[in-house]
């Protein structure tokens, strides 16, 4: 039994890291994934955190009969699942009242939003159920198709890639049933809706609109579906052919789904038409063409023939407004307004400049709709936040998007290690053990780079955009250099030495991040950070006859004389707010990785696992729970799981559940540094005592298995024995009954011829006859002839012999009266 359990240790690996032996080692932590994604198990535990790796592949991991299993179970007493981390949170939620929020992080086509969709099931199909329960959670599940929708894209790594971070409180009322939720969301990806990467396409919603197959749709929003008929999609019309992996998107049935959602969250009629008629306008406005004024070459008309009638249209605008406001742009000089022709530069930085905006803002306003369909006016709830962000990215070329996603996970690698140290602490102190300071890496010096009020990227970023006189992203970088070019965690071509020079452009910064170098390419910088939208454009929007479009361009906001702030500013600011959200609440953690680019169920890349466990900061976590004991159990789970291996605490021991723990400890020899009981758990340094004593239970459990089966088969012994000399004892008793009813009758027999030795002929032929059939009785041929058939029933010729004697008896009385007579 030791052996086999051997065997499938190598096989499996171990189903939770801090039991790796080499925990240092990156290529043992990436063997260990490896070993159980070819075993179908996609789930691993680094203590508390769950390690995801997609299986590209329907596992059946995610039934309701699966749910019910997890559901109240001790976090370790089942294998890895995501459905044990949704239940630990829920529970704690309810037991204690505390906000619990899981973070779900990882690379685009990790797993992510499959991940958060499941935790999202199994809270569902926990809490209690009622008819308006029913309802908040239909709109909760159905929140995420809509999302999707206008918040997904099909890029080279993954076909459905959130391209914005969410996080989700869902409320819960005291009995633990659903009542309300709220969604922020962070940096949706709206350049992506003007230009695409090769291999890549726009957001779903423009292909479901066009594959929706409702040509009544179609015609009032003018709209073909052929792809190539707009600007923004024509790059992607061949994407099936350019792409190298299984495309597994359907977006007619999709389309289906997404309406499905708008109904279930009670977007009214005139909304659901509204929307769709932005999402057609957007299309349409890529087909609005410029060219340079023949009369003036530093001003743009609108080529004739274009789509602005029809893009015009469908915002609820006319012609003319839209076509002034893609020309012209005013501003505010001392109080008055000075309006100036654009030149065809700055007019198709305008067009794409307002279609990412609007689509945006429509984003914005979704979620905001959403939120209002989930609310809830109750105070009394605890709460469950799930946090589904993008991951580290590192590109072959990174951008301003990249820098911000990068801060992000900078700012939650901070959050994460600081609260898991403080878990640890808090651990021991709760269960009086003496807690051992830990050395680890602390980023905080990669964010005072980023975030710095005075010499941060941003601050100088921010400085460069509002500063007067000619600006540029090469002026920034330039800033850089003589700013922060000293700092051991920023690396520019003009400072670096020869070598590095070899590996960075002119034009590129390098910032060592907690996971690595990254090398990011200032162009786009300065614009995208601006993110100006000229005001002859809002004012366009806001006169339009489209509510939606009236409510995403607010009035105030056009008279707001204040400078708008940058989006680099906001996100921030954003991030700021949500640290304090996650710190302010207990934390899950679930890392997903994606096992290859190919979107294979066999295939395990270990170049991009290694990448993917490094940018997660999986090692450094590995190393944090590693650094003190490495295996914790409650009393109770421990004794009962390892009572056998002891003599003295088998089959029970009377006393202490603690003192039974210290006895097992006792007799393998552990000593106070590597084995500590505390309050309530007991402590163990290294996995090789683990597994030391799994080994002993292994084998203790093959004797105990032989000692079974010894007295099973005892025992079924006795029952046999016990049936026979039952069957014995019954056949017995009735054969010496039998003997002495035939005793009794010679007996009686013998004391009638003692009383009268001169018997009738009748009484001697009786006699004979009981006699002949004793005799038969005993040779058991009184009921088959010498040829084996059966005689006539003995019983029958008995009374017919009885009838013959009675007659007899009669006929002589009769006799015998005649001749008294």
């Amino acid at each position: 039994m030791a052996a086999e359990a051997l065997a499938a240790r190598d096989r499996i690996g171990v189903q939770d890291f801090v039991l790796l032996e080499d925990f240092r080692s990156l290529d043992a932590f990436s063997d260990n994934l490896k070993k159980r994604f070819n075993e179908k198990l996609i789930y691993t535990y680094i203590g508390p955190v769950l390690v995801s790796v997609n299986p590209y592949r329907d596992l059946d991991l995610y039934t309701n009969a699966l749910c019910k299993e997890y559901r109240k179970v001790e976090f370790f007493k089942l294998p890895p699942h995501v459905f044990a981390i949704a239940d630990t949170a829920y529970f704690a939620m309810r037991s204690d009242r505390q906000d619990q929020c899981i973070l779900v992080s990882g690379e685009s086509g990790a797993g992510k939003t499959e991940a958060t969709k499941q935790i999202l099931k199994y809270l569902a199909v926990a809490s209690e159920k009622s008819h308006e329960v029913g309802k908040i959670k239909d709109r909760l599940l159905q929140s995420n198709p809509l999302l999707e929708a206008f918040g997904n894209a099909t890029t080279t790594r993954n076909d459905n890639s959130s391209r914005f971070g969410k996080y989700m409180d869902v409320q819960f009322d005291y009995h633990g049933a659903p009542v309300g939720g709220h969604i922020l969301n962070y940096l949706l990806e709206k350049s992506r809706v003007v230009q695409q990467a090769p291999g890549e396409r726009n957001f779903h919603i423009f292909y479901q609109v066009l594959a929706s197959g409702d040509k009544a749709l179609l015609q009032r929003l003018s709209l073909t579906t052929q792809l190539t008929d707009y600007r923004y999609l024509a790059a992607t019309a061949n994407y099936r052919d350019q792409s190298e992996t299984v495309f597994t998107i359907r977006d007619d049935r999709q389309f289906k789904e997404t309406m499905d959602a708008l109904k279930v969250l009670a977007f009214s009629q005139q909304h659901m038409d509204e929307i769709f008629n932005i999402v057609a306008a957007i299309l349409h406005m890529s087909n609005i063409t410029f060219s340079a004024n023949p009369e003036d070459s530093n001003t743009a008309v609108v080529d004739a023939g274009s789509a602005l009638a029809t893009a015009a249209k469908l915002m609820g605008s006319t012609a003319e407004t839209i076509r002034k406001a893609l020309l012209h742009k005013t501003i505010l000089v001392q109080g008055s307004k000075v309006t100036s022709p654009l030149n065809l530069e700055e007019s198709l930085y305008g067009r794409d400049a307002m279609t990412k905006t609007i689509y945006d803002r429509l984003f914005s306003w979704l979620v905001s709709k959403v939120n209002k369909a989930l609310e809830v006016k109750r105070r009394d709830t605890a709460v469950i936040g799930l946090l589904d962000i993008y991951g580290f990215e590192v590109f072959q070329t990174n951008s301003f998007e990249q820098f911000c996603i990068n801060y992000c996970n900078e700012k939650l690698q901070q959050i994460f290690i600081e609260l898991t140290l403080k878990l640890e602490q808090e651990e021991y102190q709760k269960e009086g053990i003496q807690w051992e300071q830990i050395d680890y890496f602390n980023n905080k010096v990669i964010l005072d780079l980023i975030e710095d009020k005075n010499k941060g990227v941003i601050a100088m970023l921010d400085e460069e955009c509002t500063r007067p006189g000619t600006v540029s992203d090469a002026s920034f970088l330039d800033k850089m250099a003589s700013g922060i070019g000293q700092h051991k965690h920023f690396v520019c071509f003009e400072l670096a030495d020869r070598d590095v020079r070899k590996t960075i452009g002119r034009d590129e910064f390098r910032l060592v991040h907690y996971a690595g170098d990254v090398t990011y390419n200032v162009k786009g910088f300065i614009e995208k950070n601006n993110d100006l939208l000229f005001r002859d454009i809002k004012e366009a929007s806001q006169q339009s006859s489209n509510s939606i479009m009236r409510d995403i361009f607010p009035n105030a906001e056009i008279h707001d004389k204040k400078r708008p702030l940058t989006a680099g500013t906001q996100f921030k600011a954003s991030l700021n707010r949500l640290a304090d959200i996650v710190k302010s609440k207990v934390p899950s953690y679930v890392r997903c990785i994606k096992p290859n680019n190919k979107k294979s169920a066999v295939m395990f890349d270990d170049v991009l696992v290694h990448h993917q466990v490094k940018y997660l900061g999986l090692m450094e976590n590995l190393r944090v729970r590693r650094a003190g004991f490495a295996y914790r159990r409650d009393y109770n789970y421990f004794y009962n799981r390892y009572k056998a291996v002891c003599p003295k605490t088998w089959p029970n021991y009377r006393g202490k559940v603690a003192e039974a723990c210290q006895k097992i400890a006792d007799m393998l020899s552990w000593n106070g540094q590597d084995f500590k009981v505390g309050k309530t758990k007991v402590f163990i340094r290294n996995p090789r005592q683990l597994y030391e004593i799994e080994d002993r239970l292994a084998k203790r459990k093959n004797e105990l298995a032989v000692l079974l089966q010894a007295n099973a088969r005892g025992m079924l012994a006795r029952r046999r024995f016990q049936k026979v000399r039952a069957a014995v004892t019954v056949f017995s008793k009735n054969w010496r009954r039998k003997e002495a009813g035939r005793e009794l009758r010679r007996r009686k027999r013998a004391a009638g011829q003692i009383r009268s030795p001169s018997i009738s002929e009748d009484e001697a032929a009786y006699a004979a006859r009981i006699e002949e059939r004793e005799a038969n009785i005993e040779a058991g041929t009184h009921l088959y002839d010498e040829d084996g058939k059966l005689k006539n029933n003995p019983k029958k010729g008995k009374r017919k012999q009885k009838k013959k004697n009675n007659k007899n008896k009669k006929g002589k009385a009769k006799a015998s009266g005649g001749r008294d007579s």
